[in-house]
């Protein structure tokens, strides 16, 4: 198992390099650079600045020299652990994520762990039951669920909340919170904005979850070593629990590399829409303003944690199901 894991941290930092510079490429592809954007700012305002300004900007920043030398000055810097300085915020990268990710993470795994308690026992019913009035509720839910667009699902909601029940929508946090130092006032307020946005995000990734465990515990509710246990003087449930979803939950393991990404990244039009202070959001701002720093840090973050994401997932399924470890 040692060698295992060796192998994939290998595998892993070889991975990384090449989604930086996958990363730094993409970001780059779009024609002009940061500068070019704030100038078309600035010649909005009424204000043009000449070549000669625009030149000095550019050789502040570094855009005057080639892509390899870019990427090269930003690889240094981000392997001592410094991101660089944001050029659309005019501060360290470092705090520009460092003030979201925090509430980012939070909403992120309230969504995560109210898909996973809502979608396991619903599918393990759901299959038990197959072809009765639950299972054909739950199906007819799911499909719903896989159907509706999270964004769609949000304005819903939130037209519902404000007109019938007066809940303040939109942000984490009231007005006059914001700003404000934290303490039992603000928590609270933050627990009253956190369901609406944690709902919306986990009933599509539930409903995606329920069919995938209804149709794993389908199969392995026909093997022969159900009926075994079941001879032996094990309760239906009981049997249920111990055999056939250990196996059939393995899918629903294996997915959980893709979770850590998305807590970092996650709905980006879902938080455009109620306006959270997440770092999706910042994300698609710095690919507009063509933040090269900010822009390639959240990236390559989001890199990171998927290939750390995978590892853990692997390691998991080989906990739970021991018959992995005979692969490794």
């Amino acid at each position: 198992m040692l060698t295992y894991i060796a192998r994939r941290l290998a595998l892993g930092l070889a991975t990384l390099w090449v989604i930086s510079m996958a990363a730094f490429v993409i970001i780059k592809l779009p024609p002009g650079d940061f500068v070019s954007h704030y100038l078309a700012q600035v010649a909005q305002s009424g204000t043009n600045l000449s070549e000669r300004e625009a030149a000095f900007l550019r050789s502040v920043y570094g855009l005057d020299k080639s892509w390899p030398a870019q990427y090269v000055d930003w690889i240094g810097q981000v392997v001592q652990g410094n991101f660089g300085l944001s050029l659309d915020w005019g501060r360290p990268v470092r705090d520009v994520i460092g003030e979201r990710l925090p509430l980012t993470i939070l909403v992120s795994l309230s969504a995560i762990l109210l898909t996973w308690v809502l979608a396991l026992p619903i599918g393990v019913v759901s299959a038990v039951r197959q072809n009765s009035a639950v299972d054909h509720l739950f199906t007819f839910l799911g499909f719903i669920g896989l159907a509706v667009p999270n964004f769609l699902l949000a304005l819903v909601l939130m037209y519902l909340s404000f007109v019938y029940f007066n809940a303040s929508v939109g942000g984490l946090f009231s007005p006059e919170y914001v700003r404000a130092d934290w303490s039992p006032e603000k928590i609270l307020d933050l627990g009253k904005h956190l369901p609406l946005p944690a709902v919306v995000l986990a009933l599509a990734g539930t409903a995606e979850l329920v069919r995938v465990m209804r149709a794993n515990l389908l199969d392995e509710l026909k093997q022969p070593y159900l009926t075994t246990a079941r001879a032996k003087g094990l309760g239906q449930w009981r049997a249920v629990l111990k055999y056939p979803v250990r196996i059939a939950i393995n899918p629903l393991v294996s997915s959980t590399g893709f979770l850590l990404p998305d807590i970092v990244s996650g709905t980006i039009i879902v938080s455009l829409i109620f306006s959270l202070p997440t770092i999706g959001p910042l994300l698609l701002q710095a690919l507009l303003a063509q933040d090269m720093f900010l822009a390639g840090a959240i990236v390559l973050m989001i890199g990171t944690l998927t290939v750390v994401g995978v590892l853990l997932s692997d390691l998991l399924l080989a906990w739970v199901d021991p018959r992995v470890r005979l692969y490794r």
